[in-house]
């Protein structure tokens, strides 16, 4: 990697791992659903408005029952999910349960694609699941069923991500990414419109609030979102994975800096056993592939 994507994939990871402080800190005065209907929206024109600031030309109409499931999948549902999630959980726990979206993401390549499953893919698959157990075993909610809805959200979650970008890398092949973003974004507000006008703010939203929100918006959609595409152009898909090892971290140091959350040793063994089942199913901690670089290097 250069300096600069270095730079970009350290921002990247602190902005989508600070996205679950906004979520945590703007989700109970303004609901989940009315907060990332408002999300979505303001990216999504954003991302247009800049569009057309450079005189590009999106490709989104002609693909737009295409972008309407890629919208549910890939944000709507999602980004709803994470935020009911984050009701019952702390910032920390769904930023550390989230990061198990590439595990997913192998079963479904799998069934969809026709990826072969390594044995460090069952592997890590498999290092997933008891990562994901010693975090809700070691908390002190886990014996209120709202606890264990809330857990099942969150996977949910990560189980959309991993088919909505199966979906996308099948269906949206020589699309460019600023309108994969609008289709994405664009289609997602318009899915969550009509459960977001039935379920507007039951109180005035304080000034924190809405300062979260904002960033959340700005940052950690409309900007995070256009680090992801660089990455993925300039670095590779691999490497620009390596985002799902980072941003838990974040997550978890901003979750005890900003709010003050408690972390159990628990977690922090949970989420170093996914960090590495996730280390495994992507190939950057493979043993394969680690002696197959130092083969590379020694033939140069």
């Amino acid at each position: 990697m250069t300096v600069l994507q270095l730079a970009a994939l350290l921002l990247l990871s602190a902005l989508w791992g600070a996205s679950f402080i906004f979520i945590r800190v703007a989700v109970e005065p303004l609901g989940p659903i009315f907060m990332m209907f408002v999300r979505v929206l303001l990216s999504a024109l954003m991302l247009y408005g800049y569009a057309r600031l450079r005189g590009l030309r999106l490709r989104v109409r002609a693909n737009w029952r295409k972008f309407l499931l890629l919208g549910l999948l890939g944000s709507a549902l999602p980004f709803t999910l994470i935020a009911w999630s984050e009701l019952t959980l702390t910032a920390s726990m769904a930023a550390i349960l989230i990061s198990a979206a590439p595990l997913f993401t192998t079963i479904v390549s799998a069934l969809g694609l026709g990826e072969d499953l390594t044995p460090y893919k069952v592997l890590g698959a498999a290092l997933g699941i008891i990562g994901v157990a010693l975090i809700v075993g070691g908390s002190p909610l886990n014996e209120t069923p709202v606890f264990f809805w809330a857990v099942l959200a969150n996977l949910g979650a990560a189980l959309s991500y991993a088919v909505g970008g199966v979906f996308a890398k099948r269906a949206f092949y020589g699309v460019d990414n600023l309108s994969l973003s609008v289709g994405q974004l664009g289609m997602s507000a318009l899915i969550l419109a009509p459960f977001a006008a039935v379920s507007p703010p039951h109180e005035t939203p304080s000034r924190e609030a809405l300062l979260s929100l904002l960033a959340l918006i700005v940052l950690c959609t409309a900007l995070a979102y256009q680090l992801y595409y660089y990455l993925i152009i300039s670095a590779g898909p691999t490497k620009a994975l390596t985002v799902t090892l980072l941003s838990p971290l974040f997550g978890v140091i901003w979750g005890a800096m900003w709010l003050n959350e408690s972390i159990s040793s628990s977690m922090i063994a949970g989420l170093l056993v996914i960090l590495f089942s996730v280390g495994l199913v992507t190939g950057i901690m493979s043993p394969r592939a680690s002696f197959g670089a130092r083969m590379k290097r020694a033939s140069e």
